[in-house]
């Protein structure tokens, strides 16, 4: 009978400390196993190794290599070393721990986001030779537009690490202005990372960097990539090979070597919130990154959200705004619905139509003049909101109480049933339960029925659409209509000659915290493709003129209107005046988790409330019946939302530990409160 040779530890620090990727909260800790001594060369800090749990065989990371372990029992032998790539860098590992406890999450869902998975091909290919890179020099006259602009940049240079929230400029070539800045850090030897919120914007800003210091230093990051493209360009950032990393939200912890500048543009866009957990919003992690390195960071965008803001009132971040005079002429310029009695008398029926007649001038002017006319309209499609036709009220569905829509394909005759957008039932004998009414009428036009309507209304003058599934970069210039939806709206070279922001009343009338924010942001990227006044750009926006938000447009005033929000959300105590913790779950769920550790001092409870039945999709509850999923906020001063945090962590670990039944989701500060 063979006998088993026995296993020699490494002569030197044989214990190395592993950080299992397990999903269970309270099994969130390192755990100690000794290294072979086969293993010793290749085991180190960073690597991906695979060891025995409870078990079985898990993944796992290197932490750190150690000569002693605390524990007083017998260690298990490290199985195999996957890759001996360093893929979690030291200064990543401490951005994850940073994050998972910023989230009240697991650091093993941080590294999933973190480190995308191996590809052995990938890791197996010649490794290129570093490039040097060239020396670009910054467009001085465009950052002197900026008040302190050209300080900024000189700090950058100089590898200081400034901190700002930079207001760009209508029809500002932003892309290029970040790839200076982020050319400038490689030159010096360093790195950038520029995330933006979704591939057009990746695309632009790509494009203007490869621009500036060539291919071999950029590399793009998307989620669009296939895995071992999206490998190969992280590799390339991991080993110093590509120096300036342009990425959604993901590429945040891309792990470049001396990082010199983070950079986040729109950082008020959804798609900077991670959809699964601990769900960080990118420019969350951008801080808490650039605090850890003293990089430099910039968050920018043409508007402002009351983040970035309070970030400047707290004196953490520095204005980099234009003056108002260098603002009003660049700006084009904006005319909200009936702006004044004279208006008003011209035009009885502006505030009743979809596109007045001050919006057909201006598209009709822009036209003529040989300059394309841009038409944002909130959602695509083509009718996708219905509404009582004779009092107005929303049509909601009469066994969930969800809206009421028509489908997307409708008969020859442009008939359809109206059916529920929640549960789906057709409704044919709808009546309106504020009034009784029978008759119906389309209240959200979508981007497909409003491109019919301009081309009957401008025949001979082509139509373009951008949007949903077909969503373009640029459009050519000259006289044409471009119908697009919110976030999808195309460049086009040398600026439109008018833009049409329709349905305001759609994106205001949300019952989000976040509602007029997002409108004024969606509004102020479109207006920004348009042309100055001077060159005769204008902005007709389809609202009412004396609502705030409209004022901030008609001004331009996105720092006005960010502390604006600033005020009214400390007023009633919102983020980011405090810290929001969201407790999703059945009520018996709930309960339970907020029994399972002691809250900190102060902690306010709001709820629990029903989540609409839109929301309750990641739940299924844990037995065999659905379970009504409700939702908790937990509300305290922002000096205690490290301890609130530390409290969810631990008492979700509480609950791992002793299977307890019932999904609980929790999410510190999460984008959508309404």
């Amino acid at each position: 009978m063979a006998v088993k040779a026995e296993r020699e530890p490494a002569p030197e620090l044989p214990v190395a400390r592993v950080l299992p990727m397990m999903p269970l909260a309270h099994l969130d800790r390192e755990f100690d196993y000794r290294v072979p001594v086969e293993l010793d060369e290749q085991a180190q800090p960073g690597v991906r190794v695979r060891v025995r749990f409870a078990g079985r065989l898990v993944d796992g990371f290197i932490v750190a290599r150690v000569a002693t372990s605390e524990h007083p029992g017998k260690l298990g032998w490290l199985d195999r070393v996957v890759s001996a790539e360093r893929v979690l860098t030291p200064e990543v590992s401490d951005l994850v721990d940073a994050v998972a406890r910023r989230y009240a999450g697991t650091r093993a869902d941080v590294l999933r986001l973190a480190v995308p998975p191996r590809h052995a091909r990938v890791e197996a290919e010649r490794v290129p030779e570093p490039v040097t890179a060239p020396e670009v020099v910054p467009d001085v006259e465009a950052w002197a537009a900026y008040v302190h602009g050209e300080s900024f940049v000189s700090a950058v240079q100089a590898g200081r690490g400034p901190r700002a929230a930079w207001q760009a400029l209508p029809g500002e070539d932003w892309p290029t202005r970040l790839a200076e800045l982020a050319a400038v850090v490689a030159g010096g030897g360093r790195s950038a990372v520029l995330v933006v919120p979704d591939q057009k914007d990746l695309d632009r800003v790509a494009a203007a960097c490869v621009a500036l210091v060539g291919d071999d230093l950029v590399v793009p990051l998307a989620a669009g990539l296939g895995p071992a493209m999206r490998y190969r360009r992280w590799l390339a950032a991991l080993r110093g090979t590509a120096r300036i990393v342009v990425g959604t939200r993901s590429s945040v912890f891309a792990p470049v070597p001396e990082l010199g500048l983070i950079a986040v543009w729109d950082d008020g866009d959804d798609n900077h919130s991670e959809p699964r957990s601990p769900y960080p919003h990118a420019r969350e992690v951008a801080l808490l990154r650039a605090f850890g390195t003293g990089c430099a960071v910039i968050l920018g965008g043409h508007a402002r959200t009351a983040e970035a803001q309070a970030l400047v009132d707290s004196g953490w971040a520095h204005d980099l705004v234009a003056g108002r005079p260098e603002v009003r002429a660049r700006a084009p310029q904006v005319t909200a619905l009936a702006d004044s009695d004279h208006a008003l008398a011209r035009d009885p029926g502006a505030r009743a139509a979809r596109l007045p007649a001050i919006a057909f001038a201006a598209a009709r002017e822009a036209l003529t003049s040989g300059a394309g006319v841009l038409v944002q309209v909130p959602r695509r499609g083509y009718v996708p909101s219905l509404a009582c036709g004779k009092c107005r009220a929303p049509a909601r569905c009469r066994r969930c109480n969800g809206p009421l829509s028509l489908p997307s394909a409708v008969g020859p005759d442009g008939a359809g049933t109206p059916a529920c957008r929640w549960c789906g039932v057709a409704d044919a004998n709808h009546r309106c339960q504020a009034c009784g009414n029978r008759s119906l009428r389309a209240v959200v036009v979508g981007a497909g029925r409003t491109a019919e309507e301009l081309g009957r209304a401008f025949p001979g003058v082509p139509v373009r659409t951008s949007g949903g599934g077909e969503v373009s970069a640029t459009v050519s210039a000259g006289a044409s209509l471009v119908v697009a939806t919110v976030g999808a709206e195309p460049v086009m070279p040398g600026g439109y000659g008018a833009a049409l922001l329709l349905d305001g009343w759609a994106l205001l009338g949300r019952a989000d915290l976040r509602a007029e924010e997002e409108t004024l942001r969606r509004w102020m990227t479109a207006g920004a493709l348009v042309r100055p006044a001077g060159a005769g750009g204008k902005v007709v926006v389809v609202a009412d003129a004396g609502l705030p938000t409209v004022q901030a447009l008609v001004r331009w005033d996105p720092v006005g209107a960010a502390q604006s929000q600033l005020e009214q959300r400390a007023e009633v105590g919102f983020p980011p005046a405090v810290h929001l913790a969201a407790v999703d779950g059945g009520r018996a769920a709930i309960e339970d988790l907020l029994a399972a550790a002691p809250l900190p001092d102060g902690v306010e409870p709001l709820g629990p409330v029903p989540l609409p039945p839109g929301e309750r999709l990641p739940f299924s509850g844990d037995g065999p019946e659905p379970v009504e999923v409700e939702r908790m906020l937990l509300r305290v001063p922002r000096a205690a939302g490290g301890a609130l945090a530390r409290a969810l962590a631990e008492a979700q670990a509480v609950r791992s530990a002793r299977r307890a039944v019932g999904s609980v989701r929790v999410q510190m500060d999460p984008v959508r409160i309404g």
